[in-house]
């Protein structure tokens, strides 16, 4: 299997990760329970799941007072498919299309 697809497989089950971790720490808070840390979520933003990290944001209204999250989160796609760009452009990732 190529690399591009084991990184496609691998970066859709870690932004799922991300996103449920959205989802446990909005739970963890209604209970009054142990949380996520916010660094947390963010170093998992930054580790290619800026995607996860902004769609659990919005699906469960969570963490959108905070502004390191609202500017935080649309800034780590942006840079997160950056690097996957210069990672293609830079033949990292081979894409055999036929």
């Amino acid at each position: 299997m190529p690399i591009l697809k084991v990184f496609v497989v691998v970066y859709v089950i870690w932004n799922g990760y991300v996103f449920v971790a959205m989802g446990r720490d909005k739970r963890r808070a209604r209970l009054h329970r142990w949380r996520i840390s916010e660094a947390s979520l963010l170093w998992m933003g930054a580790a290619f799941g800026g995607v996860g990290l902004y769609t659990g944001m919005k699906y469960f209204r969570h963490k959108t007072a905070h502004s390191k999250f609202v500017i935080g989160a649309p800034v780590l796609i942006v840079v997160n498919f950056l690097v996957i760009s210069l990672l293609l452009y830079t033949g990292h990732f081979r894409l055999n299309l036929f």
